[in-house]
């Protein structure tokens, strides 16, 4: 995906913009992790505390984009996504929902709560065997959260936790990679992939590591003094692109004092 060009006064324009709203502007925070690490227990439990003590908050949840879920679903069913088919439709939903969901939400102050996020797809999509900057390429231009709570789990026991329901799903057990016949035994294979690249992952942007073996109450009191002691990532060092391209593709102004558009 191309990032979007625009001549040099309207940039300054919109990099004049995000500047001024930088100290109104909201929080993203992301969950990631493996399967079975809880995180979308812990997001609930995050974000009923965040709105007890007065934030605003709205969820964000992975590749549940309205515009292109329904295609990943059909393509899963027909079991006919390859890696790299998987790694585009996943970067259209993840931006439909950037533009449409998250930078609205972000801008007008509230507090933005991603059951996984960008992450996902880095420690996934390599997993299948994707190479690490063809995938960054595919999410251009990135945007990254201001926190990231990593659920660091196990391979075993991830995949003991799965499967104690249900079987997993074809692409959720990379079947599509593994060629292995057993879900539960692929599961685990894949699991363990996807682990080692989020544990590479989390060296490289320091995600704040939380033991998903923990008890659920011990993990949300950690969570809670994490966020109480983390910083915003400044909007004009890390998402200077992402952002002035969705300033330039909206159809409304956003108003910097309010937050609201006009």
């Amino acid at each position: 995906m191309s990032i979007t060009r625009l001549d040099p006064a309207a940039e300054r324009k919109f990099r004049e913009l995000l500047r001024s709203q930088e100290k109104n502007r909201g929080f993203l925070i992301a969950f990631e992790g493996p399967d079975g690490a809880g995180k979308t227990t812990q997001r609930k439990l995050f974000k009923a505390w965040m709105r007890s003590v007065g934030h605003e908050v709205v969820t964000y949840r992975w590749n549940s984009s309205p515009v292109i879920s329904p295609i990943l679903k059909a393509r899963k069913l027909a079991h006919s996504l390859s890696p790299e088919e998987y790694c585009i439709l996943s970067a259209a939903a993840f931006r439909h929902q950037l533009d449409t969901e998250i930078l609205p939400a972000l801008w007008s102050g509230k507090v933005v709560v991603a059951d996984r996020f960008l992450f996902t797809a880095l420690a996934r999509d390599t997993a299948r065997g994707l190479d690490l900057h063809w995938v960054m390429n595919a999410y251009l231009p990135l945007f990254w959260p201001d926190q990231v709570y990593y659920f660091a789990l196990p391979a075993e026991v991830s995949s003991q936790r799965i499967s104690s329901n249900k079987k997993p799903s074809f692409y959720e057990a990379g079947q599509d990679v593994t060629n292995m016949a057993d879900p539960v035994a692929s599961h685990k294979q894949f699991v363990g992939r996807v682990i080692q690249e989020y544990e590479a992952l989390s060296k490289i942007f320091q995600f704040l590591r939380v033991d998903a073996r923990q008890s659920i109450y011990e993990q949300h009191r950690a969570i809670r003094q994490i966020f109480m002691q983390g910083d915003r990532k400044s909007w004009a060092e890390w998402n200077m692109d992402a952002v002035v391209s969705w300033l330039s593709g909206t159809t409304v102004t956003p108003n910097v004092e309010t937050g609201k558009e006009e």
